[in-house]
């Protein structure tokens, strides 16, 4: 997928170390940039003379003609720094169209119940997907757990409070606060497997819920899905979105040791339409070697996190380093992240227009 310039036609600040920005669509890129709830943006910019690539999940609700992306300012974060100090409304940023898979098919004959955890800046998708779905699916509900250190660090909370004055009684709404002092026990501290079996006593049954959303740190999302299965919730109900790795924020930390003996491969990669092929003979990604032999493949994070440069093997075998971002359905399907994947046969092929 090819990059775009969008200007920037709206930005502000939901909490002080956070910044929402919106981006004016040209009439002829509107199908472009047509999205699901639950989906990310790739941002490209040059900073300090070094191209940044960072991806970031949209907020707003696809049934608005808005399109807009949250940036959490990050200690040491490159990107996030400069959206939340230096970006102004009227400025240019390299876009890439709408992915992600983090997400259901909705039907307004849908009467389904929902459940989401969100930490931090998770609620990106998360707000996204909880208006979507209340406002395509009437007879359906939803309930969010939202995790933050304190309610001045609460990103989107008039526009949460709004949602749920507006739809009373089909969104139930419970923050979970670590360093703040608050009424009840039951909403002090961490969403850890405990409080998911209280939850679940006190807010949901596990069996009628229809499917359940995740979105945070690594370790809170671990627990919460270990805990889930454990109260007999087949892993296909629920969906997943990492927005750190360990790279840090989306790439934004040091790079990772290899561990992968280096191999030799010839390597063909299909891409809008065209063959390439290039020898392969190093212990890098793919998408490392194909980037140094000149292929402008798309990428964002390197970290196994975002699925921005997900492809499919149809010839020969790969393996990956970290998958935080395929389903075991995908993988069974063939699908790779180029990021990761190491040739483990003489040859590979990959598609990145599937």
């Amino acid at each position: 997928m090819a990059f775009y310039p969008l200007k920037v036609k709206d930005l502000y600040h939901p909490t002080e170390d956070s910044a929402a920005v919106s981006f004016e669509v040209p009439a002829d890129l509107k199908d472009e940039f047509q999205y699901t709830q639950g989906q990310y943006l790739t941002l490209r910019q040059t900073i300090n003379g070094d191209e940044v690539r960072r991806s970031y999940s949209i907020c707003s609700c696809p049934l608005d003609d808005e399109l807009t992306v949250a940036i959490k300012r990050v200690e040491g974060g490159m990107f996030s720094n400069y959206a939340n100090s230096e970006l102004k409304v009227g400025d240019t940023l390299e876009v890439m169209p709408p992915n992600g898979r983090f997400n259901s098919e909705l039907n307004p004959a849908n009467e389904k119940s929902y459940v989401a955890f969100a930490g931090g800046s998770g609620i990106t998708p998360i707000i996204s997907i909880i208006e979507t779905t209340l406002r395509t699916e009437p007879k359906s509900d939803f309930t969010l757990f939202y995790a933050n250190r304190k309610s001045s660090s609460i990103i989107f909370q008039e526009r949460l409070e709004a949602l749920k004055n507006k739809y009373m009684n089909r969104l139930s709404l419970h923050h979970v606060l670590s360093d703040e002092v608050v009424e009840l026990d039951l909403y002090q501290g961490y969403i850890d497997q405990e409080k998911i079996k209280r939850f679940s006593r006190l807010f949901f049954d596990v069996d009628a819920v229809d499917e359940f959303f995740t979105c945070g740190p690594e370790p809170m999302m671990l627990s919460i899905r270990e805990s889930l299965i454990e109260l007999g919730v087949p892993t296909k109900k629920i969906h997943m979105e990492l927005f750190t790795s360990p790279l840090g924020k989306l790439g934004g930390g040091k790079p990772k040791e290899q561990s992968f003996e280096k191999a030799k491969s010839m390597v063909t990669v299909v891409l809008d339409g065209n063959n390439y092929t290039f020898p392969y003979d190093s212990k890098q990604p793919i998408l490392d070697v194909a980037i140094q032999n000149g292929l402008d493949l798309p990428f964002a994070c390197k970290g196994g996190v975002c699925s921005t440069c997900v492809c499919k093997v149809e010839e020969g075998e790969v393996e990956m380093e970290v998958n935080y971002a395929l389903e075991p359905d995908e993988l069974a399907n063939g699908m790779v992240l180029s990021c990761q994947s190491h040739p483990k046969t003489e040859k590979v092929k990959l598609n990145f227009d599937v």
